[in-house]
């Protein structure tokens, strides 16, 4: 699960980063509005929101938060304990608002108590073709017969997934899975590795191929015969 931390103090946010990637979270982490902003452009599954920002007011980025990550549950975290600030918080579209300061332990509960719900009341089974997938039991199957994925393995599937028949390109795979920043020929050629993998489990024997490769660009997951 990808968490997006939206906080300033440099402090609090390390500790909330080294805490969630500790409970086995992906985190990336805004310290302004402009920032959350592009971390928007890729896809989230929960967002924590301090309100009091350098560039702005949080309350501000909460709509654009529900354009971008429609489906992303939001917990507002702040110093401000006002009545007026928590009820526009969440009539703007909020889930969840907690006062600093909080214990993390509190702040964790709820984030899975609200990505439990949010699984429970939408998630289903994701498809594409014959290919489904249990977001909550991380169970694969094709053709109706369970796949063996790696943890890295279910990871880039569940990224092309998400993309919804749009491409995956190297550096978002190098970003996102990987979390490198900077590009090298060895994370290039694990990358390749991967996919070969995950392309033999997913399409071997199968008259469809569902792993595609855009060369020169990435990758993306459609249902297309096989020639």
């Amino acid at each position: 699960m990808k968490l997006l931390v939206v906080e300033d103090d440099v402090s609090l946010a390390k500790n909330l980063i080294q805490g969630f990637a500790e409970s086995g979270f992906e985190v990336v982490h805004a310290s302004t509005v402009a920032i959350a902003k592009k971390r928007l452009e890729e896809p989230v599954d929960l967002v924590v929101l301090d309100l009091g920002l350098p560039d702005g007011d949080g309350l501000d980025l909460i709509q654009v938060l529900r354009e971008r990550a429609p489906e992303a549950p939001m917990i507002i975290t702040t110093a401000r304990g006002e009545l007026d600030h928590r009820l526009r918080g969440l009539e703007g579209g909020a889930d969840d608002y907690l006062v600093k300061p909080y214990a993390f332990v509190e702040l964790l509960a709820r984030v899975r108590a609200l990505l439990r719900r949010t699984q429970q009341r939408g998630s289903g089974t994701w498809r594409v073709g014959d290919l489904e997938i249990d977001p909550v039991a991380r169970r694969v199957a094709r053709a109706n017969q369970a796949l063996e994925l790696t943890a890295r393995e279910y990871d880039l599937l569940v990224r092309l997934v998400r993309a919804q028949g749009s491409v995956v390109t190297r550096e978002m795979l190098a970003r996102e899975i990987w979390h490198q920043r900077a590009w090298t020929a060895s994370l290039d050629n694990a990358i390749d590795v991967h996919i070969s993998r995950l392309r033999e489990k997913l399409d071997k024997g199968q008259p469809a191929r569902l792993l595609h490769t855009v060369r020169g660009v990435g990758f993306l997951l459609k249902e297309e015969p096989c020639p």
